[in-house]
């Protein structure tokens, strides 16, 4: 079962896959957005290309929860690529993942240059691997039996 995850922006769309056994989040190549229908074809194509069970988009809600203008952008991004896909796309909070990706990239010692190309991948990096983690946890709760 492989995840696809995604952080979508206004320029670029990071994307993310999971392993077969939805363990670990692993990069790959960043879409440069090139206009809704093309953009929901690419991700559509991923889904196939790489079997995805589920999309996992993250969702820039603002601090205090509520949806603002980026999010509903990524929401109706969202139903567009559920029209395309006949796989369940979701949303995960994506608080602070940008900046999360910003700082590990200045820790790696990215150029300037490179962090501009590499902050989007592992943003989604971030995201999809946050909803494994989680996933993971979730399950093993569901499975505990009842005391």
């Amino acid at each position: 079962m492989r995840y696809l995850g995604l952080d979508v922006g206004d320029v670029r769309i990071g994307v993310a896959l999971s392993d077969e056994s939805a363990t670990i989040a692993g990069g790959l190549p960043t879409l440069t957005r090139v206009g809704p229908r093309k953009d929901v074809k690419a991700v559509a194509a991923l889904v196939r290309e790489h079997e995805a069970s589920e999309v996992v988009v993250g969702l820039p809600r603002r601090l205090d929860g509520s949806v603002g203008i980026q999010a509903q952008k990524v929401l109706d991004f969202m139903d567009a690529v559920r029209a395309a896909v006949k796989v369940p796309v979701v949303a995960w909070d994506e608080r602070f993942t940008s900046a999360l990706a910003q700082q590990a990239l200045l820790e790696a010692d990215v150029s300037r240059k490179g962090r501009k190309g590499a902050v989007d991948k592992v943003a989604a990096i971030l995201i999809l691997q946050n909803y494994l983690d989680y996933r993971k946890v979730a399950d093993a709760e569901a499975r505990k039996p009842e005391a």
